[in-house]
């Protein structure tokens, strides 16, 4: 016996309207395209090493310290706990003019230099004008 079979076509896909669809979006995508516009750079020069020596400072500061355990010196001077506002008054008093610098702990807990810049405002001493360097190693 022999059945007849129908045969099936093919399904198509019709090629040549997917390119001319393909060639409208190009000609769509470059048409509307905008150009990137050039960014002015900034020009950063960086000092040299010579010119940072040239530029030396002549003031001396005087160094408020402070150790990790809170401890606090004033010109190698150590100051009772609670008493720095006095002994910065009394500092300017004695040498007027003279520009502080504060030396701290990298382990320093937050509040106790949140004190210490307190005590300084008190005494009249700008904060922004007491720079200051963090100690990386412990001693």
């Amino acid at each position: 016996m022999n059945f007849y079979r129908i045969q099936r076509k093919r399904p198509e896909v019709p090629i040549v309207s997917m390119i001319d669809i393909l060639f409208i979006l190009l000609i769509f995508f470059i048409v509307t395209m905008t150009f990137k516009k050039p960014r002015e750079v900034l020009q950063i020069e960086l000092p040299t090493v010579k010119e940072i020596a040239s530029n030396k400072v002549t003031d001396t500061r005087s160094v408020i310290a402070v150790d990790s355990l809170g401890n606090i010196t004033l010109d190698s001077l150590p100051v009772a706990e609670g008493l720095l506002g006095s002994y910065l008054t009394a500092f300017q008093k004695q040498n007027p003019g003279r520009k502080l610098e504060l030396e701290a702990d990298r382990r320093l807990p937050l509040e106790r230099l949140l004190q210490v810049w307190d005590a300084l405002s008190k005494a009249g001493i700008r904060i922004n004008e007491v720079p200051a360097r963090i100690k990386v190693g412990g001693e």
